[in-house]
């Protein structure tokens, strides 16, 4: 990663690993499921809301924070 995204994402650590998942709806939604149903997630609420992405325009993402 660049110097610029390092900034962005400040780490501690103390913090948990994170999983990010981006893509259409469809597809976020999809890969939830798989996760869940391969138990990689032990349960849905481990991933975050899905919101639009800030920086790629028409795509969705989710946080699984492990």
């Amino acid at each position: 990663m660049t110097g610029e995204w390092n900034s962005e994402l400040p780490v501690q650590e103390t913090e948990r690993a994170q999983i990010w998942i981006i893509g259409t709806r469809d597809q976020v939604i999809h890969q939830i499921n798989e996760f869940y149903v391969r138990k990689i997630a032990t349960d849905r609420v481990q991933f975050t809301p899905i919101v639009p992405a800030p920086f790629a325009t028409g795509k969705y993402m989710t946080v699984l924070v492990r």
